[in-house]
């Protein structure tokens, strides 16, 4: 189908002037519903005549050529697809602009080489820095001091380090998915349950705060609820196998599994082995290829997606903003819709 105004006003459910208004900045627009219309442009193709707002038009170039670094880890993992699109598509917009992205990816929790990464984008003059964060002391320290000595501005993206300074932070409010994913469990048990709970590691924060928020919606609002075990995959489909057989054979009345990071194609395999009558009810992170096809096997019931795509895409663009005194965000807080998904909607 052909990329139309049109079909961007039926998307995202607004007039075709007010697209028009949002897609040339014309105002008298809410910027939600800007931002809604150039998420839905994007996503099918539209062309956008010149990127997000807070990158300067032909008419105001850059004072200078700006560098942006970007760090991200885990990068062969099926959620980093949608992110790698969105830094891809924000890399190709910036440069029209003389905007330069060194991105380093990492494909593991690795703590050294996100410090080696840091400190080489230092060296190469970065002018802003987009970074999906370890939570450990070390990570925490060098950030904290590039605010202090340096002034760089910083972004941070899909995780988020609590205290330490930045422009804003965008991704989804894991804690708040986790207290989705709680209400959404209850429903599908009928509000008697044990639930094993598999993170990747126990050093993601956020991880820890998707378990945290689908902990305490348990405890506070479903007293028939409860957590069997918490077991770390190290985000492999191997581990995630025989996480779950383990549990479903030793544990008893494990009727649901919440998986929070990825391997998620391991329950697959999990319950080929078991030949369970009945297999739990089960939710996931995620829209991925693999993630669906899940979703359409009946694998799992529910998927909770996180929009990739601007989590990869906003950073480099309020960077620039930032960078040249066009905008601050507003909110230390961007946070990315959480989205549900069935078989029948994805």
């Amino acid at each position: 189908m052909k990329p139309t105004m049109q079909r961007i006003a039926e998307l995202t459910g607004v007039s075709r002037g007010t697209v028009d208004r949002a897609l040339h900045r014309r105002g008298r627009v809410d910027p939600e519903v800007e931002a809604r219309v150039l998420r839905a442009a994007r996503e099918i193709g539209y062309p956008l005549d010149r990127p997000a707002r807070t990158v300067r038009s032909p008419e105001k170039p850059a004072r200078r050529r700006i560098r942006i670094g970007v760090i991200t880890y885990l990068c062969k993992a099926g959620f980093m697809q949608q992110i790698n699109r969105g830094i891809a598509r924000a890399s190709e917009e910036l440069a029209q602009w003389g905007v330069e992205v060194l991105l380093r990816e990492s494909p593991a929790l690795d703590e050294d080489e996100q410090l080696a990464f840091i400190d080489e984008l230092v060296a190469a003059g970065v002018d802003g820095l987009a970074i999906m964060p370890i939570d450990t002391g070390a990570v925490r320290q060098k950030l904290y001091d590039l605010e202090k000595d340096r002034a760089l501005p910083l972004v941070m993206f899909n995780s988020d380090l609590p205290g330490i300074p930045r422009l804003c932070y965008v991704g989804m409010d894991n804690r708040q998915s986790g207290r989705t994913a709680a209400g959404l469990m209850n429903l599908l048990a009928h509000g008697r349950g044990k639930v094993l709970v598999i993170t990747g590691a126990f050093s993601n924060q956020l991880n820890n705060a998707r378990v945290d928020g689908f902990a305490q919606e348990l405890k506070a609002s479903f007293p028939g609820m409860s957590i069997a075990a918490v077991q770390s995959s190290f985000d492999s489909d191997q581990e995630v196998r025989r996480i779950v057989e383990n549990a479903m054979l030793n544990i008893a009345g494990v009727n649901c599994i919440f998986t929070v990071s990825s391997g998620q194609s391991g329950l697959r395999d999990a319950f080929k082995s078991l030949r369970l009558e009945k297999r739990p009810s089960v939710i996931i992170y995620d829209q991925t290829p693999k993630n669906e096809q899940l979703l359409a096997d009946g694998i799992v019931d529910f998927l909770i997606d996180q929009n990739g795509f601007e989590q990869g895409y906003r950073p480099l663009n309020i960077l620039v903003g930032a960078i040249n005194g066009d905008t601050v965000p507003e909110q230390r807080y961007e946070y990315t819709e959480i989205s549900i998904k069935t078989k029948y909607n994805v």
